[in-house]
């Protein structure tokens, strides 16, 4: 992790590489994307020997902040002494999310199942003594919960990976081509390992920028993982052969131009679990971000970081609980639903249900008076406050009888029924969503 992404500037390259070079048909891909399409959340999760001592998963040695042979002491205090894999997917159902992505390797090479291909797993090398993955993606799939695998392309541990420290490496790949093919084994053999063991319904790849998508066999590894499952979908981040994109961290101002994507985000400012870390959001931070995503037509991937001993912190427990509670309360404006309206016609956050007829305002709490929207041509039906089922009144203001320019909708929003965190307001309309996008009418005197 911790590679930025301008949406803008990724925009055309997505669509080039993913849907340029894949060798598959746009219809095929839209039919396996739906459920993702659909799910709108998922919950990320770094595990591994960083949680140990608590640093920067990977990247404390890469950048220097401690030495390798530091880092790797960590495999010895992960014991996994208090995991159990059902609770994790128990609360990640609680969360609403309708799919969970799980690091089964990072950058430092250390696996989370029974490697055969190497020792450096948590089988073998740690105290845990055993393949914590397998349990994990048994439980998400008895709560019905989509199963994700985050791979690390990078492996900074293996001998034979030309890339080490940030300022150093151990080869140049034109000149010792037989180390890299060593490694292009090992890793290929890794991730049909992870393949043949978990069928992944999502592979989350990192790491691809340093090296191509040659270099990588990126077009090799799709045909693999997608001839052995058909519906796998793929990342933005195997050097274009990805189903969707992944901007992380950074939310976009205006609406992506991508077909699918998903916004990855932390709930304090690390992945992985650093107990020095209390910057945590709060929960209206967390929903708000949340329904941005999903009004501008994305996912959020939202990331805890549990500890070596396989608890979960008490502050990610209460998130988790409270975008469930809420989600509970407002999930009908959100899952199964499609991007809003156009940035404009409403100050704040929409969507809509599938067939259009529906549309969702999102007001932050405590939000009362009028609000108002613009350019909207149908007759309102009905308006209704999700979680308190209080029906509302509206009027419109300005419609001219001979112009085809449509009024404003002013709304009353109450002082009491509100939720505590984001709002919704929900507009049955009379027909399909059909906006008014022009620049206004005048007066002549004719």
């Amino acid at each position: 992790m911790k590679r930025l992404l301008v949406l803008g500037a990724f925009a055309t390259l997505f669509f080039t590489n993913a849907h340029g070079q894949q060798k598959t048909n746009p219809e095929d891909i839209s039919k396996k994307m739906q459920w993702f399409a659909d799910a709108k959340l998922g919950i990320f999760i770094h595990w591994g020997i960083y949680s140990v001592n608590g640093i920067d998963e990977s990247w404390s040695f890469h950048n220097k902040k401690i030495s390798y042979p530091d880092y790797m002491q960590q495999l010895k205090g992960f014991t996994a002494s208090n995991y159990d894999p059902q609770a994790w997917a128990d609360l990640i159902k609680a969360s609403g999310a309708r799919y969970a992505v799980m690091t089964t390797k990072h950058h430092d090479g250390v696996a989370l199942w029974n490697s055969k291909l190497g020792k450096l797993n948590v089988a073998t090398s740690t105290p845990a003594k055993r393949d914590v993955l397998t349990p994990f993606f048994a439980a998400l799939r008895r709560d019905s919960i989509k199963c994700g695998a985050y791979f690390s392309l990078i492996d900074w541990s293996y001998k034979d990976y030309p890339q080490f420290l940030k300022d150093s490496n151990r080869y140049e790949i034109k000149a010792q081509p037989e180390r890299w093919q060593r490694f292009q084994k090992f890793y290929e053999g890794q991730m049909a390992e992870v393949m043949n063991q978990f069928n992944p319904d999502l592979w989350w790849f990192d790491g691809d920028w340093e090296h191509s998508a040659d270099e990588w066999e990126a077009k090799k590894m799709r045909t693999m993982l997608t001839s052995h499952n058909p519906n796998t979908i793929i990342n933005g981040r195997l050097q274009g052969y990805g189903d969707y994109e992944t901007p992380e961290q950074n939310f976009p101002v205006s609406r992506p131009k991508f077909h699918w994507w998903e916004l990855c985000m932390t709930i304090n400012n690390n992945w992985g679990w650093q107990p020095q870390d209390t910057n945590w959001k709060t929960p209206f931070e967390i929903i708000t971000i949340f329904v941005d995503a999903v009004s501008n037509g994305g996912n959020l991937l939202l990331d805890i970081g549990p500890k070596a001993d396989g608890t979960i912190p008490e502050e990610e427990v209460t998130m988790l609980k409270e975008l469930g509670a809420w989600n509970q309360r407002n999930g009908e404006a959100v899952f199964n639903t499609i991007a809003g309206i156009p940035q404009g016609h409403f100050y704040g956050p929409t969507t809509l249900s599938k067939d259009s007829t529906t549309l969702y305002l999102f007001l932050p709490a405590k939000t009362s008076g009028q609000v108002m929207v613009k350019g909207l041509t149908n007759k309102i039906e009905s308006i209704t406050m999700l979680g308190s089922g209080q029906q509302l009144q509206h009027k419109v203001v300005g419609k001219i009888s001979w112009s085809a320019v449509p009024g404003l909708v002013f709304i009353d929003v109450p002082a009491t029924g509100q939720d505590k965190y984001i709002t919704v307001l929900k507009l049955k309309l009379d027909k399909p969503v059909k906006l008014y996008r022009g620049q206004g009418g005048f007066l002549t005197n004719e």
